[in-house]
């Protein structure tokens, strides 16, 4: 079981349709987990000094800001409210650059939700920069909600047959059981070989062979723990970032793992997961070890 459900749920705000979209599945997540949902939005406390300027236009320049972001927050509270009706949303503005505040956040949250692209205060997801780094860098799960999710579709997991992607098979089965919808498994794995003379020598049968096994010992196990969960396995020969994007068609989440480590070198997240957060066809959650 996911010991990290009963934290509360995180989402950016930056007044964008984008990030009202992650803030209503947000409100959805957090209504199921029973959790309150913090709403936050981030300020970069960086005014030029232009010459001719008071001592006093820094401040209220500062203030304009935090009553703009605080505006949006409000619009998005209603939005959480709106979708589920009851909830405990509570809001703040934070000083500081997008992906610091959000991972600061993410210390002590249960899960953290963005969307895909934005304005304002999180204006570097116009290009994705943010929903990247933060899906990479924070300290749990991060949804980026993009597309549109199938309502009763399944939840999708892309199994590598690593280590890095337990934590993956967990978020998703408790995602699965607490939707009450099937979970499928994937793993994808590919015939490319370093000497193409060798290719018609390998028994690819028998490597296909080996990967269901790993796939099987990946999620031994789990359906122990989660018996309400119908579990489809799928042992692909294919692009595993192409499979999955196939998959994400018909799936209300995806789920990966992540390799990123730390604020700054965790801007290298791993190559599936990136074109998932670029070309995924529903919200795809990043769960790291």
């Amino acid at each position: 079981m996911d010991e990290h459900r009963d934290h509360i749920v995180v989402a950016g705000v930056d007044g964008s349709p984008e990030s009202l979209g992650a803030v209503r599945w947000a409100a959805r997540e957090a209504d199921r987990r029973a959790v309150p949902l913090r709403l936050v939005a981030a300020i970069e406390w960086i005014v030029p000094r232009r010459i001719g300027a008071t001592a006093l236009e820094p401040a209220y320049i500062r203030d304009s800001m935090t009553e703009v972001a605080q505006e949006r927050l409000d619009v998005a509270k209603a939005a959480a409210i709106g979708t589920v009706g009851g909830i405990d949303v509570r809001t703040e503005v934070l000083g500081g650059p997008a992906v610091a505040v959000l991972h600061e956040e993410s210390t002590t949250a249960g899960l953290l939700v963005v969307g895909n692209r934005g304005v304002g205060g999180f204006a570097g997801l116009l290009a994705g920069s943010v929903s990247m780094a933060v899906a990479a860098s924070a300290d749990c799960p991060v949804v980026v909600v993009r597309g549109d999710a199938t309502a009763d579709g399944p939840v999708v997991v892309g199994i590598d047959g690593s280590p890095v992607s337990e934590a993956a098979v967990s978020f998703a089965f408790a995602e699965a059981s607490a939707r009450r919808v099937p979970l499928v498994a994937v793993h994808v794995w590919t015939d490319a070989v370093l000497d193409p003379f060798a290719g018609p020598l390998v028994d690819w049968d028998a490597v296909e062979a080996e990967e269901a096994e790993l796939l099987a010992q990946r999620l031994a196990g789990w359906s122990e723990k989660y018996p309400d969960v119908t579990v489809t396995r799928r042992v692909v020969r294919e692009n595993p970032a192409a499979v999955l994007v196939g998959l994400s068609s018909t799936a209300q989440l995806l789920v990966v793992g992540g390799h990123g480590r730390g604020v700054v070198r965790g801007l290298l997240l791993g190559s599936v997961s990136q074109a998932l957060l670029r070309h995924g066809a529903c919200p795809v959650a990043v769960v790291k070890p």
